[in-house]
């Protein structure tokens, strides 16, 4: 069997990213793994783990990956860290046409790369297996208590970015203290929903269904987390089939109004698309009837779904105020105002944490398949490009994308 060379390149986009494809560890079970597979790592000073950790684990370290076969790494690679006539693994955000990153995949292109993206690995059954989800969902969701204890001085949890890891955030939750009738809806599941789960879990609240957490006062904290057919309905009145929401969601109504004024907090956690209907209405919002303080839009879909999530916010500064009846971005301390959390890269907060479990996930889904047989084609499904300077046949779509005629 040919011998492989990866390498892990060094994250070159500004403001830094700390993640990694793999871990130190990572590395070594690679290395131990496969007899043909070697595993380079290219010298970085803002990692989340060092070069001195990867030294340790007997990893070798380098200043160029000229001599790889396949580069891994997490966010777009700088079109001037490209090397001709290579492979290369990360989330390059051009699959679905994004203007910002047209001239990364002409340049792609013109260097005979083979791009094999993240975002578009899937099993036999079009499941992606990739991503980092589960992060953003945990994160996300601790962002979210945080901003109601600030919002209500209730109590004060440490930024995430500030912990050494998960286990220091699990540390923190001990000190959410919420009001008895405190309630809080979720919409989605997917990674991000069950991630968010994964902290509800670590908290003094209980799950209700969605039907009684309508109708039912409580005397203790409770979340419910909708199903897409607890906020969404046909326009015509028929039964909700979630398949032909899926296929053809503007034939669906909204309907999540109820929730807004029967919650406390809400955390988006769901997959919108473009053509279904608005969920937290501008409308909705200016209800006289409104209990909502606190939305954490860990989808963070601008000027979209979500009426409150008017932009991003950064680690640094992560939350804003949203005033409804002036539809305008406020101090979210102020009386009128909704605090809206919507960080737009919420697992780089537990860097460590997260690039573990992506790690893990390529390694048991993606690394056999990219060093030995691949019989269900996952690495050409999901290769863009070839190293032939062409689209890979289920990419020919982007011909006008890159060719500026779309």
């Amino acid at each position: 069997m040919d011998k492989i060379k990866i390498g892990v390149i060094r994250e070159g986009k500004v403001p830094p990213d700390f993640r990694v494809p793999l871990t130190p560890n990572q590395c070594a079970e690679i290395k131990s793994t496969y007899n043909n597979v070697d595993v380079v790592v290219q010298r970085s000073p803002i990692r989340a783990f060092t070069d001195a950790q990867y030294a340790e684990q007997g990893i070798e370290l380098v200043d160029s990956l000229d001599s790889c076969d396949v580069i891994l790494g997490v966010k777009e690679v700088n079109q001037e860290d490209l090397i001709e006539n290579k492979s290369f693994m990360f989330f390059s955000h051009t699959y679905k046409k994004q203007p910002y990153n047209r001239a990364l995949l002409q340049s792609i292109l013109s260097k005979n790369i083979r791009l094999i993206d993240y975002e578009v690995l899937k099993d036999k059954r079009n499941v992606r297996l990739l991503g980092f989800g589960r992060y953003a969902g945990i994160v996300g969701c601790y962002n979210a208590f945080l901003t109601f204890g600030l919002k209500h001085n209730l109590y004060h949890l440490k930024a995430a970015n500030k912990c050494e890891d998960r286990k220091e955030v699990e540390r923190e939750l001990k000190k959410v203290i919420l009001p008895n009738n405190f309630k809080c809806v979720l919409t989605g599941y997917g990674r991000v929903g069950h991630g968010a789960r994964e902290i509800l879990s670590l908290l003094p609240i209980k799950e209700v269904d969605y039907s009684d957490y309508l109708s039912k006062d409580f005397n203790e904290p409770v979340f419910t987390q909708l199903e897409v057919n607890n906020y969404y309905e046909r326009k015509d009145g028929s039964e909700f089939i979630k398949k032909e929401f899926y296929q053809n969601p503007e034939l669906f109504d909204c309907v999540f109004s109820k929730y807004t004024i029967t919650s406390d907090m809400y955390i988006p956690c769901h997959y919108w698309s473009d053509k279904a209907a608005f969920i937290l209405t501008k409308e909705a919002l200016k209800s006289n009837d409104l209990r909502i303080s606190v939305v954490a839009d860990i989808s963070c879909d601008i000027d979209g779904p979500i009426a409150s999530t008017i932009r991003p916010s950064k680690v640094k500064d992560p939350i804003y105020g949203y005033n409804p009846q002036l539809d305008k971005e406020v101090d979210y301390l102020d009386d009128d105002a909704i605090a809206v959390m919507a960080v737009d890269n919420l697992p780089c907060e537990l860097p460590k944490d997260a690039s573990e479990d992506f790690g893990n996930e390529l390694i048991k889904h993606i690394i056999p398949c990219l060093v030995g047989e691949d019989p269900d084609q996952i690495i050409y499904r999901a290769s863009q490009t070839t190293l032939n300077g062409e689209l890979n046949e289920p990419f020919k779509y982007l011909e006008d994308y890159v060719s500026n005629n779309d």
